[in-house]
């Protein structure tokens, strides 16, 4: 005994926090398996994700025909070259529901009939794609103007012809901000790690708004009198619908993509 020490009193040892030994590899896996992630937040988890991972890569497809029908159809029933305003209708369903749709769909990892891997050939074709609705869309613009000049009609009279301008112009603002994503050293500001994150989100968020309005120009354009007068009865319901089934596909793509995704736990 020391002489410090009191008797029939032990000297405190000081704790210290255990240290655990680090978790082996079936440790590890088994936490990988508790913890699973859902590519919609909620949900099935891993076991059970083959039906519906088949489930989503059909309605892509189904998206994919639906848009390309859709642009056929209307190509059909346009007759292009029997007027100025034939050309029109063909110009803008190119435009929105073939270019627009499938630059959008081209990054669903469900699948693409491009077959294309890297992210960078994806975004040079997706730029291809929204380049081109912005050609085409101005073409069928300048064909509904001069078929309005050449019948003495008046412009901007209807819903339809005052929303398709409106899709026209924030789809060029939503160009120039895809350049501005690829180009960032255009933009104004001092260059930081997290604006090219933020950008994408943005970029993607706004491309859905203008896919929606674009959506629901080509609605709107069903009641017209051309539309009407060409297509009655039930076909005319089923065009009515057609539009939409893509547009819920595309939500669908881009909110998975770039919402946070939820923890499940088993």
């Amino acid at each position: 005994m020391s002489p410090r020490s009191k008797p029939g009193k032990s000297r405190r040892v000081p704790a210290f926090p255990s240290v655990s030994p680090p978790p082996s590899r079936q440790v590890k896996r088994r936490m990988r398996e508790d913890v699973e992630y859902s590519p919609v937040g909620e949900g099935l988890g891993m076991r059970d994700y083959w039906l519906y991972a088949w489930m989503r890569r059909a309605a892509v497809i189904a998206a994919h025909m639906t848009g390309l029908s859709l642009t056929l159809i209307i190509s059909v029933l346009s007759r292009p070259g029997t007027s100025l305003f034939s050309w029109h209708p063909m110009c803008m369903s190119i435009a929105y529901c073939l270019c627009m749709t499938e630059g959008i769909l081209l990054f669903s990892p469900e699948g693409s009939p491009f077959c294309i891997k890297s992210r960078k050939g994806k975004v040079r074709l997706h730029w291809f794609c929204q380049a081109l609705v912005l050609v085409t869309a101005t073409t069928g613009l300048s064909f509904m103007v001069a078929s309005k000049n050449v019948s003495e009609r008046p412009h901007m009279v209807s819903w339809h012809s005052m929303l398709g301008v409106c899709t026209l112009c924030v789809t060029a603002l939503q160009a120039a901000f895809g350049v501005c994503l690829i180009f960032p050293k255009l933009l104004p500001v001092s260059s930081s790690s997290s604006l090219p994150p933020r950008l994408k989100l943005y970029h993607a968020t706004c491309g859905l708004l203008v896919y929606l309005l674009a959506t629901l120009t080509v609605v709107l354009a069903m009641f017209s009198d051309w539309f009407q007068a060409t297509v009655k009865g039930v076909a005319w319901w089923a065009f009515l619908l057609l539009p939409l089934y893509p547009a819920l596909v595309v939500m669908n793509q881009v909110t998975n993509a770039y919402l946070p995704r939820k923890k499940i736990t088993s």
